[in-house]
């Protein structure tokens, strides 16, 4: 990396879900050298970055902040002046209440070039997710937002904001909501003007409240309502512009260990149902070094190639590219996978899987191999370093088998304390794979018994025994589309 001054990206993320990001938003994350990011911001998000990009967490919140303004501003500075492109990533719009103009002040004090990405601010947005137009004929020809904390502490006029034509809405304000309705009251507003009180987007517990400004507070109270949540008052606060067609999942939050790419499938399959989807813990995919001759698999001698996951095929055949590989001196291997999902995966190279038992588990993989492999026919394992070893230990006694590792899981360090609290609150907490139920073990201490816990298939399960008393539940099918059929199942039994 160059030692010139590189530059820095305020990045606004949108608020809730990571598709909300803007375009030009999400092509420079792509390209950055470093993140910095708040809280709050979809893990997905932070996996779009490039892999070997520093993920460097400087969250701000009410009672909670991780770093002064002072040390954020310095960081993105000192990162520039590397020679790196920093992408600043900020929940809602860099400048509504972000603080992005004090972070831009900072750059162009220190000379770093910068761009501003706009973002979707969460004072329209977290509303308007819970039905709520800022603005709407007849009822709102306009909106103030506003913050209810000042340099001074809790703000106070209170006079000046009643008389506003349209909808309030307040940001920063649950701890003082009784103060904030109170405030509005005493100066003119009256008792049963709509109001409404959302927890939404990223936030660990959503929620939304409408009640008339007098009750407003207690009802937030009685609800439960947590930070961070967008206070709105005025007429359009008493509409709920939501779909009448209930979705089976609305408000059920869901934790997900295993890769991104995994947890990318499950949370584009659990979203659209109205499930709240988070990462508990994402595994990263990592080369490891491999002394295989590929040219064994180009001598036009009958061999299988064994393959037991997306990942495995993604890496296999990065391999052959990195080997300059002519497909077509593979004619002679004939390919096993593990499901459908790998068959698909397989078949997007342009091969179709010549065996994949009907049933997705590596013991139904060795025993369709036993039955179908010559005995003297070489077969060759391509996989995770983190395979379980009976495959290997089958294939060997019958025939000549090499188990070629190509890759490793690794669990990130995480924020434990509020992490595991978050997930503990949950309704499910999903295991995608055997190593992903030991990373979280070693991550995290233990297996809460609190979320209901789901687990891929029978070995993941029988991992999960070992570390917990509650049994999980299972999917039939091994598959993303198993696990969502599992939760839907249990959480609306057929």
């Amino acid at each position: 990396m160059s030692h010139s001054t590189g530059c820095v990206y305020l990045i606004g993320a949108g608020c809730g879900q990571a598709d909300l990001i803007t375009l030009r938003g999400l092509e420079l994350l792509r390209q950055c050298d470093a993140v910095v990011y708040d809280d709050l911001i979809a893990d997905e998000l932070l996996q779009a970055a490039p892999p070997q990009a520093r993920r460097i967490y400087m969250g701000k919140r009410l009672g909670r902040h991780y770093a002064p303004q002072e040390e954020i501003s310095h960081t993105l500075v000192k990162l520039a002046q590397k020679g790196l492109r920093v992408a600043r990533l900020k929940g809602g719009d860099p400048f509504v209440f972000g603080r992005g103009g004090e972070e831009a002040l900072a750059l162009q004090a220190a000379g770093i070039p910068f761009q501003v990405v706009p973002g979707i601010s969460s004072a329209i947005a977290i509303p308007a997710l819970a039905g709520i137009p800022v603005t709407h004929r007849g009822l709102s020809r306009g909106f103030h937002v506003v913050t209810a904390h000042t340099a001074q502490g809790m703000r106070t006029d209170f006079d000046r904001l009643a008389g506003l034509d349209g909808t309030l809405i307040f940001l920063m304000g649950l701890s003082h909501l009784s103060d904030i309705a109170q405030g509005l009251m005493d100066a003119g507003r009256p008792p049963n003007t709509p109001a409404a009180v959302v927890s939404g987007g990223c936030a660990p517990h959503p929620a939304t409240v409408r009640a008339p400004l007098g009750q407003l507070a207690a009802a937030a109270k009685q609800a439960d309502v947590q930070p961070p949540a967008v206070i709105v008052v005025g007429d359009t606060a008493a509409l709920d512009l939501t779909s009448a067609a209930a979705r089976p999942l609305e408000g059920v939050q869901v934790a997900l260990v295993g890769t991104p790419v995994l947890q990318q499938r499950l949370s584009a399959a659990l979203s659209p149902l109205g499930a709240q989807v988070f990462s508990a813990l994402t595994l990263q995919l990592e080369e490891l070094p491999c002394s295989f001759d590929w040219n064994t698999l180009c001598d036009g001698t009958p061999r299988w190639v064994v393959l037991t996951s997306q990942n495995g095929v993604a890496w296999f055949f990065r391999r052959l590219e990195e080997q300059r590989i002519d497909l077509r001196r593979l004619h002679a291997c004939r390919f096993a996978v593990i499901g459908s999902a790998t068959a698909a995966a397989l078949a997007c190279h342009g091969i179709q899987a010549d065996l994949c038992p009907s049933v997705h588990t590596t013991q139904a993989l060795a025993q369709a191999l036993l039955e179908t492999v010559p005995q003297g026919q070489p077969v060759y394992l391509f996989r995770s370093a983190l395979g379980a070893p009976e495959l290997f230990t089958r294939l060997s006694q019958h025939t000549h088998t090499e188990d070629i590792p190509l890759y490793t899981l690794r669990a990130p360090e995480a924020d434990c304390g509020g992490l595991l609290s978050q997930i503990q609150q949950s309704d499910y907490l999903v295991f995608s794979s055997a190593s992903g139920v030991e990373f979280f073990q070693q991550t995290f201490g233990s297996i809460p018994e609190q979320p209901s816990c789901v687990c891929i298939g029978p070995v993941t399960a029988r991992a999960l025994a070992s570390h917990c008393t509650v049994p999980p539940l299972v999917a039939e099918n091994i598959s993303s589309q198993g696990i969502v059929h599992t939760i839907l199942t249990h959480r609306e039994p057929l």
